[in-house]
C-alpha cells in the first residue's frame, strides 16, 4: 500500500508539472533588427556627392530641407567685402525701404572725397563722388552690393550713426542679436583682417540679408547705373544665373582669399524654395575669387543631385528577423521603401517599436505587421509598417513541456 501510494503521488505532481507547463504563458516572437548599410549611413546620390573644397571653409543648406555639416577649420576667418551686407541691413533697419523707395538723400562731404581718393590709390573697389553731391539710401545699397563700394561703406557709416565706429557698434549688436555669433565687425566695408567670421554664420547673414527685399532684389543686378560712372558698374559675382544662384555677395582680398556667401534657386519636392552657403578662405593663382566662384558652381550641382533623393531602403527589403524562443525564425521587411533627400554620411536614428494594439501570440501569419520601423533624419521621423515575411508556427507540445 506504501508503494501504491507513492506510484500514485508521483502521478498526480507529474500531472500537476506537466498542467503548470502547458498553461504557462508562452513568450511572444521578438523583432531583431538588422537592416542595410543604406538606412545605417545615408549614400551619395546617383553622379557623386558634393565636391566640397579641399582648402578654406564651406557651408551650405536648403532651410527646413537639409544641412550639411560644415567644412574646414570652423574657426573665424576674414571676410572681406561679405562685411557689407551686414552694413546694408544695419542701414535698412534705422532707415527702412520699401521695394522701388529711393529712400532719403545721403550728403557728400570732402572727408567721403578723401576716402575715396584714398581707397583708389590702394587700389580698392570705389565709386566716384563728388563733394555736394547726394546719393539715395537705396543708390548707396546698389553701390556696396553690385560693385562692393568701399567708401560707400564707410559714407552711410558715418552718416547713419556719426562714426564709423559707432556704426560698426550696431553691426556686432546686430550679429548677436541674429545668434550669428562668430561674426565679428572691425569695420564697415570689410577691409579690416579684424572683420571675421565662420562659414556657417555667413550663410546665415546669407539667409538674413535675403529675406530684406530690398537686398534681395538688389542682388540680383548684374550690373548698376550709378552717379559718377560713365557706364553701368558690373557685379563681382561671376555667377549670378548660373545654375540657379541668385546671389548673395562676394569678397577678395589677401587676408580673406576669395569668399562668396551665395543662395541658389532649388526645386524640393516639386517646390520651389532657397539654397544658402559659403565659401571663404579660397586662394588661387591668378584669382582666389574665381576660386572661390567655381567652388560655388560644384557645390550648386552637387546640391540638386543630393536634392533628387537616394533610396535608403527597397520595397519589401528585409530589416530584420523574427525570432521565437522555441525556435522559429523568419525574416521581416518593411511593406514600403524609403526615398528621401538627405545629407550623404548622415547616420539616420532607427527605433523598431513592437506592435502594441494586438500583441503577437505564438503564431505568426505571412504578412503580418509586427511592429513599425522609425527612422529619423533631418529632424524628421518616417515611420515603416514592418512585416513578416513568412510564418512561425507555434511551439510543439515537447516544447512546451520541457521548456525551463
Amino acid at each position: 500500500m506504501v508503494l501504491g501510494t507513492v506510484v500514485v503521488v508521483v502521478v498526480v505532481v507529474a500531472g500537476v508539472g506537466a498542467a503548470v507547463q502547458l498553461t504557462r504563458k508562452v513568450p511572444a516572437p521578438e523583432v531583431v533588427l538588422a537592416v542595410p548599410s543604406s538606412l545605417r549611413t545615408v549614400p551619395s546620390p546617383p553622379g557623386g556627392p558634393i565636391p566640397w573644397p579641399t582648402q578654406g571653409e564651406a557651408a551650405m543648406a536648403v532651410p527646413g530641407v537639409v544641412s550639411f555639416p560644415a567644412v574646414g577649420s570652423g574657426q573665424p576667418v576674414p571676410i572681406a567685402s561679405i562685411a557689407k551686407l551686414m552694413t546694408a541691413l544695419v542701414l535698412l533697419a534705422d532707415h527702412p525701404l520699401s521695394p522701388g523707395e529711393q529712400g532719403p538723400a545721403i550728403p557728400v562731404t570732402a572727408q567721403d572725397v578723401a576716402t575715396y581718393n584714398t581707397d583708389l590709390a590702394l587700389a580698392e573697389s570705389v565709386v566716384p563722388v563728388t563733394a555736394g553731391e547726394q546719393l539715395s539710401e537705396l543708390q548707396a545699397i546698389e553701390a556696396m552690393l553690385v560693385p562692393s563700394a568701399d567708401n560707400i561703406a564707410d559714407l552711410v557709416a558715418a552718416w547713419d550713426a556719426g562714426t564709423e565706429a559707432a556704426f560698426v557698434a550696431k553691426m556686432n549688436a546686430m550679429a548677436q542679436s541674429f545668434g550669428l555669433t562668430s561674426l565679428r565687425f572691425a569695420d564697415a566695408s570689410g577691409l579690416s583682417a579684424q572683420t571675421v567670421g565662420t562659414a556657417t554664420d555667413v550663410m546665415g547673414l546669407g539667409e538674413r540679408a535675403m529675406a530684406n527685399p530690398v537686398i534681395r532684389s538688389v542682388v540680383a543686378m548684374p550690373s548698376v547705373v550709378l552717379p559718377g560712372l560713365s557706364k553701368p558698374a558690373p557685379t563681382y559675382d561671376f555667377d549670378l544665373f548660373a545654375d540657379g544662384i541668385v546671389g548673395i555677395k562676394t569678397g577678395s582680398d589677401g587676408p580673406a582669399g576669395g569668399c562668396f556667401a551665395f543662395a541658389a534657386d532649388v526645386t524640393v519636392d516639386g517646390k520651389a524654395t532657397l539654397a544658402y552657403g559659403a565659401v571663404l578662405g579660397q586662394t588661387s593663382t591668378p584669382s582666389s575669387l574665381d576660386k572661390a566662384m567655381t567652388v560655388t558652381l560644384g557645390m550648386v550641382k552637387g546640391l540638386d543631385r543630393v536634392l533628387g533623393g537616394v533610396r535608403l531602403l527597397a520595397p519589401a527589403e528585409p530589416v530584420g528577423t523574427l525570432r521565437t524562443t522555441w525556435g522559429g525564425s523568419v525574416p521581416v521587411s518593411t511593406a514600403k521603401g524609403l526615398d528621401l533627400v538627405a545629407a550623404p554620411g548622415e547616420r539616420p536614428t532607427l527605433h523598431f517599436v513592437p506592435r502594441s494594439s494586438r500583441p503577437l501570440g505564438d503564431r505568426v501569419a505571412v504578412g503580418t505587421v509586427v511592429g513599425t520601423l522609425r527612422v529619423g533624419v533631418n529632424g524628421a521621423t518616417t515611420t515603416l509598417p514592418v512585416v513578416a515575411d513568412g510564418s512561425v508556427g507555434g511551439p510543439t507540445l515537447g516544447w512546451r513541456l520541457l521548456r525551463t
